[in-house]
């Protein structure tokens, strides 16, 4: 045998036939329900009866039904109890077929006599809840396993602008035309679908919803992404959009790199190892024979088939995916087997204390963030007696160390508050082997990809102009960077970043634990162990030992060859950086040896064994992340923000809450961030457009800005912000709009107010504007903690005006005074925003998302509630020195745009919306 090191060389893999691989309808994906403090359920939207026929179908709240949710499978063993989740179904009876557009096969344009009755007593059609087809149920579960909610919208559709104004009807239709998109392409994800596929069953007056839900699923990688032929096709030969560095060819930034090669952008892509994958590496293993394998000495397991987008890949591929089958035996050190009512017993009380400690953290409130979950679980095995003979305590030591696999990382530093936060996001169904392994879908995603192996990036300059990423003694230019790099590399601090990375993102990067699991692949000249199973474990006696090669899987049945891993997890990984490879072979023989000797089987010596070192790795320092001692999922949620105004952008496994250590959690961030990138590059398109037409420039910004402002950030009194929403940076830029209207008034009226003011000339001039537009607006450029500063200022507007002229020394300027540097502010600010479309009711309820803290906490509800509260509006107060010398010709500028009508009659209220 000839134990080595990993090795970084590139490997081709051939094609291992199985039965077909069918995706089945998926498991809902609910809101998490587990967290503290407790969150109050959200109720659905109630929707609008825009019929009040006793005949009429029954509310959508009554059309509930219920779907039980598998809590994640800790890899090794079967999963936890089940919770359930409720989504919503269009029955049949909302088929009206005197409604036009109501029934699909119905021919709008020839119009009938019933048809013209009914529009005379019928509501408008855009009030009607749409019928697509009757498998509404259906296409929303698979809607659901993409990570869309059952009856609401993503925050990033939110952003986005895919609807008019958030719940109602209008967003109803929406989602089933969404599910529809999804649903119709994952009946053959290996084509391209259209938009006119839809035009005959989506009736004309909603193509607008149409347009908005096709566009949103294309541009996020929902649909049409992959590596089937008919996708590979939209590649345009030659980019037309600016260069786009990427760092790092793993799953994240190959994702990216495809999604951004298909926009139109030049992609470079740097890559420090001699190989694609990053962490996903399937190295071919040989013997004598002609005996070979492919082992994954990196990830290896597809968590959770329905709705994983790697699983679609192959697919697309023409691969099977081989269940990993729940038997899994163990063994004591001797070698005999553990009594299986023991293991049974002993795993019951095992997942009794997890719920004990889940139970535990809601009462602790924000101290569960600062104990560990081990602590919690020895605390509750002494305090219950649990796991109190030799064997019980060695099986529950067996459990921590499958805890310690799944997590990466040592229960003694896992956040007791969040250790399990991305739980109610597991992707549903089996766990699944790849045959041939996942080396090949990183083939397949790195064909025609422009990357340069071998180039170690140490340094990553950003600003207004671009990025400059250093590898070497090269110099790599673009107009964005997307960084990919591990959250070990981030912590190690080796790769320098100009400016340095906000603190918000330095801090939430200290948090995170990042953890380590090794193996030990042996080729052997054939099977001696069962072949009707694919793990069996083994125990220790020493608890610091637990995690040493203590779950074995066999890969025979996929890898091509008799080819068994050894998995080192916990404590025992990081020991195994250091211990010789043949000390770690001879071990483990040991351990076979003592399974299958006793049962008269007789182990052979290796043909080829591979020790892995990803701690030790420089590209990567580790294997994955968790959530450790002080950490929460907000951590994730802030590696994933963007810095720079839209310049450089960060994916990879430990950039999503939601999928976390996980191969499709990575793949997935690729996706969104190249949906980011490129809205972004189009703002920044659109703004350059303007400069080039300095004639209609300070119209169309003014037009912009007042649209923006329509939907403002934040609200409060005559006072009105808004900023990037995706930026969650305190320091990041905002635009703060004052809004001075009076009504006309007599003469003698206005001479009484002059004498309050003692910039009489200024006074004169804003009033003159008032009697012709009885509104004006006055703008300036702050950071958004200065506006949250502002809003908290009490004693009405003439304070807070006062606070931000004398204490924070800024000026009020007209549109045209805010210059080049606000411009680019509002095109970032309307890239995020996207295309929403202003309410029609400014002071209607109207609902989306929030996010709610305690402490450091913060848990999203699938919905809020915004209300508007009437309120004086602001007369012109004293402002000497507010208003620059240039506010007159401001005036005469803003007269070119439209009126702000909605503008009229601000709020006192604050609002805020995320």
């Amino acid at each position: 045998m000839n134990p080595s090191n990993q090795a970084p060389e590139s490997d081709h893999f051939s094609q291992f036939p199985l039965p077909h691989f069918t995706l089945t309808p998926p498991l809902p994906d609910p809101t998490p329900n587990h967290t503290f403090p407790p969150i109050p359920t959200p109720t659905p939207i109630p929707i609008p009866d825009p019929n009040p026929n006793p005949n009429a179908a029954p509310p959508l709240t009554d059309r509930l039904i219920s779907f039980p949710i598998p809590k994640k499978r800790r890899r090794g063993r079967p999963q936890r109890s089940a919770s359930s989740f409720q989504i919503f179904t269009i029955p049949n009876s909302y088929f009206n077929p005197n409604l036009p557009n109501s029934n699909p096969n119905h021919n709008s344009s020839v119009p009938s006599s019933s048809t013209a009755a009914a529009q005379t007593t019928a509501p408008k059609i855009a009030d009607e809840i749409i019928v697509i087809n009757k498998e509404s149920t259906a296409e929303a579960l698979t809607a659901l396993s993409a990570g869309f909610p059952a009856d609401s919208l993503t925050e990033e559709e939110i952003d986005f602008g895919v609807v008019s104004s958030v719940g109602g009807i209008e967003q109803v239709n929406y989602i089933l035309i969404r599910n529809h998109i999804i649903g119709k392409w994952r009946e053959n994800i290996s084509n391209w679908v259209t938009k006119e596929m839809f035009f005959d069953s989506i009736p004309k007056h909603c193509r607008t919803l149409l347009d908005s839900a096709y566009n949103y699923l294309v541009t996020h990688g929902y649909i049409n992404f992959g590596v089937a032929p008919a996708i590979k096709e939209k590649i345009p030969a030659e980019p037309s959009k600016s260069n786009v560095i990427i760092i790092g060819a793993g799953l994240a930034g190959l994702a990216a790199a495809r999604q951004l090669m298909r926009f139109g952008f030049k992609v470079t892509v740097l890559e420090g190892r001699k190989r694609p994958g990053g962490r996903v590496y399937t190295k071919k293993m040989e013997g004598g024979d002609r005996v070979s394998a492919a082992a994954d000495l990196g990830g290896s397991v597809l968590t959770g088939t329905l709705g994983n987008p790697l699983g679609i890949v192959a697919k697309q591929l023409g691969a099977s995916l081989f269940k990993v089958r729940d038997k899994c035996p163990l063994y004591r050190m001797d070698g005999s087997p553990v009594d299986p009512d023991i293991d049974k017993k002993v795993e019951t009380a095992f997942n009794r204390l997890l719920d004990k400690a889940s139970k535990l953290r809601q009462s602790m409130g924000e101290v569960a963030m600062d104990v560990s979950l081990g602590a919690a679980l020895e605390t509750f095995r002494q305090v219950y007696g649990d796991a109190v003979t030799e064997d019980e305590i060695n099986l529950f030591n067996w459990h921590l160390a499958n805890l310690e696999y799944a997590n990466a990382g040592l229960v003694s530093k896992l956040s007791l508050a969040f250790w399990d936060q991305d739980d109610p996001y597991d992707m549903g169904g089996d766990h699944c082997f790849l045959p041939g392994g996942n080396g090949r879908l990183v083939q397949a995603l790195a064909e025609n990809v422009p990357i340069l192996y071998e180039k170690t990036v140490h340094s990553i300059r950003y600003g207004s102009d671009g990025v400059q990423v250093m590898a070497g003694n090269q110099v790599y230019e673009g107009d964005m960077a997307l960084c990919t790099v591990s959250l070990g590399v981030l912590k190690s601090g080796s790769i320098k970043f100009v400016p340095e990375l906000p603190q918000r993102k330095l801090d939430g990067i200290k948090r995170l634990g990042f953890g380590l699991l090794n193996k030990v692949a042996m080729l052997f000249p054939y099977v001696f162990w069962g072949t009707d199973l694919d793990t069996f474990g083994h125990l220790t006696e020493d608890p610091s030992r637990r995690g040493e090669f203590f779950l074995f899987y066999s890969y025979a049945t996929v890898a091509g060859g008799p080819l068994l891993l050894a998995l080192v997890a916990g404590e025992a990984a990081h020991r195994f950086e250091t211990l010789p490879p043949t000390d770690a072979v001879t071990q483990v023989l040991q351990i076979l040896k003592g399974i299958h000797e006793p049962q008269g089987i007789t182990v052979p010596e290796p043909l080829q064994t591979v020790c892995t070192r990803w701690g030790g790795d420089p590209f990567s320092l580790g294997s994955y992340s968790n959530v450790a001692v002080g950490a929460s999922g907000d951590d994730y949620d802030i590696l994933a923000e963007s810095v720079g105004d839209g310049r450089l952008f960060f994916a990879g496994e430990a950039t999503t809450r939601r999928y976390p250590a996980t191969m499709h959690g990575a793949f997935l961030t690729g996706l969104r961030e190249a949906a980011n990138m490129a809205q972004f590059a189009n703002a920044r398109a659109a703004k350059k457009k303007i400069d080039r037409s300095p004639s209609n420039n300070a119209h169309s910004c003014a037009s912009l800005l007042l649209d923006l402002f329509r939907e403002p950030d934040l609200e409060f009194g005559s006072f009105s912000v808004i900023f990037g929403r995706k930026n969650a940076d305190p320091k990041s830029p905002a635009i703060l709009r004052v809004t001075f209207s009076e009504p006309r008034k007599k003469n003698q009226e206005g001479s009484k107010t002059d004498q309050q003011h003692s910039n009489k000339v200024l006074f004169q001039q804003l009033r003159s504007h008032f009697n012709q537009q009885q509104q004006l607006h006055v703008y300036t450029l702050l950071s958004k903690q200065q506006a949250l500063e502002l809003r908290e200022v009490r004693g009405g507007d003439e304070m807070r005006l006062n606070y931000l002229c004398e204490k924070l020394g800024i000026k009020l300027v007209g549109r045209k005074g805010l210059g080049p540097t606000a411009d680019s502010v509002i095109a970032s600010i309307k890239a995020q925003r996207g295309v929403r479309k202003p309410s029609s009711t400014p002071l209607a309820l109207k609902s989306g998302t929030s996010k709610l803290k305690t402490g450091n906490l913060k848990q999203k509800f699938i919905r809020r509630a915004k209300i508007v509260r009437n309120a004086k509006v602001l007369n012109p107060p004293s402002i000497p020195n507010a208003v620059n010398d240039n506010v007159s010709e401001e005036i005469k500028a803003m007269k070119q745009a439209p009126p702000d009508s909605s503008s009229s009659g601000q709020n006192q209220g604050e609002m805020l919306k995320q």
